[in-house]
């Protein structure tokens, strides 16, 4: 329908212009009648005023009459799609100026309906996100129509995995106002293990209608938003595999390494807890202590105790004493003598035992003592043989032991030679004045056949 409405030429009144209806976008159309009532030839010139001007036109937009004759114009309307048009009633005016008149100007009213159009623009960012249990995303809005709307969001999923917040739920946009709503998407369990899970959803979002709209009036809904949340495992693939290896090498510690080092460490503690005996042997290269021809077995030891018991006495030496027990042992009598021997720092001394007339004493044992730590020499000789020669700084207590006897003939003797450097300090913790050494020797005093 096309509304029309009438002007007469100068003096002569005019009607006002219906009212138009008219949806953005689209266009209408109204017309007005120009009437030259006038006895003289006349031209007018039609002008839309008002809000509507921009986007309404008269065709034509100027006619010229004569007495009595009338002519009809149209008004065009369109205007644009766009939240600038407000849905709602708008002023419409038409100016009518006769040339030849100008004071008889008129100007023709009328009123715009413009019709609502609703549009949203809506954008999901980001469209994927990954955390363990949350992910949180932005919803861009923009209200493009051209009337107030609240907006409303309805998220999707196939199963009831994820759970969903919207802040603020429901926001209220004038037209061509934009707003930002956070999204946060939250799982209802955790992966532990294992590869990423993936959960992809949607979002709707709709405007949300008052109980004045008007039946009918159904607003368009945007396309859904497609989303997905990647769920990560807490514990992922890479750290299984540290884990594994770890595992594997803590494994292989205690099946392999940990013997290993512990056999070694119990071997070096035995070498360690072992006496070091440094028996000095004679040139022929046998054992020390041994008789030349004799095949003598000498054992050392750590022990530095005393084999056999308390014997009998012998004579006493140069710068030493010597005494000696026996006891009667198959042919002959366990015996052994001791020799205690003190020196001062600097000096050199010997201390002997010497066999008893017609018997024959055959070793099998001695054991040195050097309780004091002295550092120095000592040297062992069986009458004119050496057995060995010790330096005293690497023992307290050495000992050595012959299964064959080493059998020393009457009036030779056991000699002891020490030679003191440096004096050790004993357990009273004061560094003794001299050196003191003690030899104890044992073995079998035989009688010799007359």
């Amino acid at each position: 329908m096309t509304p029309s409405a009438a002007a007469s030429g100068p003096g002569a009144p005019g009607l006002d212009i219906p009212s138009v209806t008219v949806a953005p976008g689209d266009t209408a159309t109204t017309t007005v009648t120009v009437r030259n009532d006038s006895d003289i030839v006349e031209a007018y010139s039609l002008e839309v005023v008002g809000d509507c001007a921009a986007w309404t036109t008269v065709e034509p937009a100027r006619v010229s009459l004569y007495p009595g004759t009338s002519e009809t114009v149209t008004i065009r309307l369109e205007p644009p799609r766009s939240p600038e048009i407000r849905a709602g009633e708008m002023p419409l005016g038409v100016r009518v100026l006769p040339t030849e008149h100008p004071e008889s100007v008129r100007v023709l009213e009328t009123t715009v309906h413009i019709e609502e159009f609703h549009e949203l623009h809506t954008e999901l960012i980001p469209r994927r996100r990954r955390g363990w249990l949350r992910g949180r995303y932005r919803l861009a809005v923009r209200n493009q129509g051209n009337s107030p709307v609240r907006v409303g969001f309805t998220p999707g999923q196939q199963g009831e995995e994820l759970a969903f917040a919207f802040n603020p739920a429901e926001p209220k946009l004038e037209p061509g106002e934009s707003t930002e709503v956070g999204l946060r998407v939250r799982t209802a369990k955790p992966v532990w293990f294992g590869a990423p899970a993936t959960w992809p959803f949607t979002v709707n979002a709709a405007e949300s209608r008052d109980e004045e709209d008007t039946p009918g009036d159904e607003p368009t809904a945007p396309a859904p938003l497609d989303a997905e949340f990647v769920q990560i495992p807490i514990f992922p693939r890479w750290l299984l595999v540290l884990l594994a290896a770890l595992l594997a090498l803590l494994l292989a510690w205690f099946a392999l390494v940990r013997p290993a080092v512990r056999s070694a460490a119990k071997e070096a503690a035995t070498e360690a807890v072992q006496p070091r005996p440094t028996p000095a042997g004679q040139g022929d290269g046998q054992t020390p202590g041994a008789a030349p021809g004799g095949g003598t077995d000498a054992r050392p030891g750590g022990g530095g105790q005393e084999s056999g018991a308390p014997a009998g006495a012998g004579p006493g030496g140069d710068g030493g004493s010597g005494t000696g027990d026996g006891t009667s042992v198959g042919g002959g009598q366990q015996s052994s003598a001791t020799i205690d021997l003190e020196t001062s720092a600097g000096e050199t001394k010997t201390g002997t035992y010497q066999v008893p007339q017609d018997s024959v004493f055959g070793v099998t044992d001695i054991v040195v003592a050097n309780f004091q730590g002295d550092e120095g020499l000592l040297t062992i000789t069986f009458g004119d043989r050496k057995v060995t020669t010790i330096a005293l700084e690497t023992f307290r207590n050495q000992d050595y032991h012959w299964v064959t006897p080493i059998k020393i003939p009457e009036n030779d003797t056991v000699t002891v030679e020490v030679t003191c450097q440096k004096p050790g300090t004993p357990a009273t913790g004061r560094q003794a004045a001299g050196c003191h050494e003690v030899l104890n020797v044992s073995g079998v005093l035989s009688r010799t056949t007359q």
